[in-house]
């Protein structure tokens, strides 16, 4: 993976990387959307051939992330787990108990409908509309908050927001990306085992993608 990229916003240092998450340096937070685990397991379920390595690689990636900026805390907005309980949310508890001192905060998305005593014995702190942290909010989904007019500047998931760049011979790739806007910004999904939807970028917006292992702005 390349060296992060460093963003300034409200005389804050985020670190963004290509393991699709912004590292908070002043308060030592990993900030992250939509990790949808468990998806895999839910698709087996139905009947769906879906290889668990998928959630693996996910898992191995969140960990990987955590050793590289050794964070004291995790910020989720949104979508942690995908659906109801399954063998995949028991691999999850074992990486819980050993990295048991990290505190793990969950602002609750729409497919996080765990019973809040399993994610209790998991030590995750729920989080029902939002969090907030100095200058900033974390919600999940900004568009049911829209009417409201935050003091703070905010983060959320549920868009897995992309960018499309267009090449020669009218190809076009659609890039997982970070997209910064005056009050918002929308991350990534965490997870590769989901869509992505192309950004309404606006003047004065600031668009980071991903490729592969780097981070750059376009």
């Amino acid at each position: 993976m390349h060296p992060p990229l460093q963003h300034i916003l409200l005389d804050q240092t985020l670190w963004l990387s290509a393991n699709r998450t912004v590292f908070w340096e002043e308060e030592k937070s990993l900030i992250l959307a939509d990790l949808h685990f468990g998806k895999t397991g839910h698709f087996r379920k139905a009947g769906i051939g879906v290889p668990q390595t998928i959630y693996k690689e996910d898992l191995q990636c969140l960990i990987a992330t955590i050793q590289f900026f050794k964070p004291v805390r995790l910020i989720v907005v949104g979508d942690m787990f995908h659906s109801k309980e399954n063998t995949e949310h028991d691999l999850f508890e074992k990486w819980r108990n050993d990295l048991s001192s990290l505190e793990v905060h969950l602002v609750k998305g729409n497919h996080d409908i765990l019973n809040e005593k399993w994610y209790k014995k998991a030590g995750i702190v729920l989080h029902d509309n939002q969090l907030i942290i100095k200058d900033f909010i974390f919600l999940h989904d900004y568009t049911q908050h829209r009417m409201k007019n935050f003091e703070k500047y905010s983060f959320c998931g549920h868009i897995h927001p992309g960018i499309r760049l267009s090449g020669i011979a009218r190809q076009g790739l659609l890039l997982p990306c970070f997209h910064f806007e005056s009050t918002t910004c929308t991350l990534p999904a965490f997870s590769k085992f989901t869509g992505t939807s192309n950004v309404k970028r606006k003047a004065g917006d600031k668009v980071f993608a991903i490729a592969e292992d780097k981070v750059f702005e376009v």
